[in-house]
């Protein structure tokens, strides 16, 4: 690889590092805006706002354990947890401070909106170190089983087995903090993890686009990763 090539690596790397990041904190924020989807007309999701960002990161790992490596991908979800309990310090000093008399947004308002979301934090960082660490040693297991050959054996069997872990525990964990009500939570699970497993069958095929333009530019062989 000339040097080039492995400056342009390690720019697409920070890049994916930052998407992933970023998708990680925003489904922290916004978890508590639930929305429904009847594609048609089979059955009605209903689910939290927050999901639509998180496949994103398992995407993004996936990718990051094709291309990089386990030990790239690995570094990526420590620096999302830091970023996660980051975001999390940053909503509490916030929630402290009072508002002034003039303040578009008053306290009461922002601690509707943000107040539970150090817990939310919380449970989806226990969720997302379970879900994550799963879904790379997964992923890599079937990659050293099929000799680096059926990319979308072990995107489906990690995204899923991980993803179920993920939904499970962090809806768990927000029924405990009474966040949730606990009648929701067979609803929230099931449509939760349904609607991760349509979303990991879609993006299989872009996940192919990505690992191909990978090879192509930087000269992989199937299997093959760029040199840390």
């Amino acid at each position: 690889m000339t040097a080039n090539e492995k400056q342009l690596s390690e720019i697409i790397y920070l890049i994916l590092a930052a998407l992933f990041i970023a998708s990680l904190v925003a489904s922290n924020l916004i978890f508590q805006k639930f929305f429904y989807w009847e594609p048609f007309g089979v059955y009605r999701f209903e689910i939290s706002v927050g999901i639509l960002p998180y496949p994103i990161t398992f995407l993004i790992t996936d990718i990051l354990s094709e291309i990089y490596g386990k030990k790239k991908a690995n570094q990526v979800v420590i620096a999302g947890i830091f970023a996660s309990f980051f975001s999390m310090l940053i909503i509490l000093v916030a929630d402290v401070v009072p508002a002034i008399d003039s303040s578009p947004i008053n306290d009461k308002e922002f601690h509707q909106v943000f107040g539970f979301s150090s817990l939310a934090v919380f449970a989806s960082m226990i969720a997302y170190l379970f879900a994550q660490f799963i879904d790379i040693k997964i992923f890599h297991f079937w990659k050293k089983l099929t000799n680096g050959k059926h990319l979308w054996l072990r995107n489906n069997f990690s995204t899923f087995t991980s993803q179920f872990v993920d939904t499970f525990t962090v809806l768990f964990l927000l029924c405990s903090f009474e966040i949730l009500p606990w009648t929701i939570f067979t609803s929230l699970l099931i449509s939760g993890f349904l609607f991760k497993i349509i979303i990991a069958a879609l993006d299989t095929p872009l996940l192919y686009g990505i690992v191909f333009l990978f090879r192509k530019k930087f000269n992989l062989k199937i299997g093959e990763e760029i040199a840390s």
